[in-house]
């Protein structure tokens, strides 16, 4: 057997050159989590489903000047391959939310092509983050951008902008409606190189149904997906997505709130869409409050001016957020759905409608008589909502 001798100084000097190697690691990993003013950086995930309310929700946060904000990065996971169905597909979209979340946007070299700008992103003009400095130049970091005004002016800057931008900001924000399972989720919450919170967004599932109704052509290969068709494009005439959606927003619920790991301690909020709308300002700064930002005067006014328009969101653009009453639209079902169909998604939604304080109506006079409460009020709901 061969022994070897290391001299006391070799071995110093290998003692010393692996602290300066643990050391180089450790700070990478501290880079994650702290922004340039050396403070922790918050990664907010809001997890919600289609026509929910998300995109408002997420543009809130998109519009603060600490916010880097993508909006459904897991388009390109789902449409790269729809032939797969939703669980399957969760650990791929796990693992792009995670790189996003670290500012390593090589994770979507597998789903576009080599050559590419900033406008390959889905819904990239949303993003505040990417129509102002490092990303663009165009817009300085503190205006609120209006997407059709970015999207002539920003659509050609280049794509490693968006890693470069992201690293400059304390708060990463991702809207995503393509989870379906809390539990997928726990090895990010655990994650030592991310400080993740969660808000989980819900709307009545009537609301939902109405919105999906009018951009129905937008989900067909969603609906595929959800409903494990082998990529054929499919609407949904049944409700059977619908009553997907409800079935994971109670295991969600429930995975958080009973019996829930101490890791979820303080990490996740339940937000209602109604309650956004009735009272916004109040809703707005509890969300803030829970992901570590501060409302500012500016942002204040653009959340008043777009939840008190006049439209009552009949338009047909499935991601367009437009400034409405906010009130009149989550009422807007009431009108249009027929009785049957309200009576189809209650029988498969009832459940989550039970358990989110979603009131059913019993005949078309009830659904169409608005001075009937059909969501109970926040205050009277017993509800713990943080």
């Amino acid at each position: 057997m061969v022994k070897i001798r290391i001299k006391g100084s070799v071995a110093t000097g290998l003692l010393v050159l692996q602290t300066i190697f643990l050391v180089f690691l450790y700070s990478r990993q501290s880079g994650h989590l702290s922004g340039a003013d050396g403070k922790e950086k918050v990664h907010l995930l809001i997890i919600s489903s289609w026509r929910s309310g998300s995109s408002f929700v997420g543009q809130i946060f998109s519009q603060h000047p600490d916010v880097f904000y993508l909006m459904e990065p897991a388009w390109h996971v789902w449409m790269t391959m729809f032939y797969n169905n939703a669980h399957v597909l969760h650990m791929a979209v796990r693992d792009l939310v995670r790189s996003v979340f670290l500012c390593d946007m090589s994770v979507f070299d597998s789903y576009m092509p080599k050559e590419r700008n900033i406008s390959y992103l889905f819904q990239w003009a949303v993003s505040r983050a990417l129509c102002t400095t490092p990303a663009c130049n165009s817009f300085s970091r503190d205006n609120i951008v209006n997407e059709s005004q970015c999207k002539k002016l920003c659509a050609k800057s280049p794509f490693d902008r968006v890693e470069q931008s992201c690293n400059t900001y304390s708060h990463i924000v991702i809207k995503e409606v393509r989870f379906f399972d809390l539990k997928v989720l726990y090895p990010l919450l655990t994650d030592p190189s991310l400080n993740l919170k969660i808000i989980h967004l819900v709307r009545d599932p009537r609301a939902v149904a109405k919105s999906r109704e009018q951009t129905k052509k937008s989900f067909t290969i969603d609906n595929a997906i959800v409903l494990n068709n082998n990529g054929t494009r499919l609407v949904d005439s049944k409700y059977q997505v619908i009553q997907e959606i409800c079935r994971s927003n109670i295991q969600m619920y429930e995975t958080a709130t009973h019996k829930s790991p101490d890791f979820l301690k303080d990490r996740y909020m339940l937000v209602r869409y109604e309650d956004v709308v009735q009272d916004p300002l109040r809703e707005i700064k509890e969300m803030y409050k829970f992901a570590q930002l501060k409302l500012t005067d500016k942002l204040g006014k653009w959340i008043y001016n777009i939840t008190h328009g006049e439209s009552t969101g009949n338009k047909k653009e499935a991601f367009v957020i437009t400034s409405r009453n906010a009130v009149n639209v989550s009422q807007a079902w009431r009108h249009a759905l027929p009785f049957q169909k309200v009576k189809q998604i209650q029988d498969v939604c009832k459940g989550v409608m039970n358990l989110f304080g979603y009131q059913l109506v019993d005949s078309e006079e009830e659904q169409k008589d608005l001075s009937t409460e059909v969501v109970l009020p926040r205050r009277k709901y017993l509800f713990s909502w943080s």
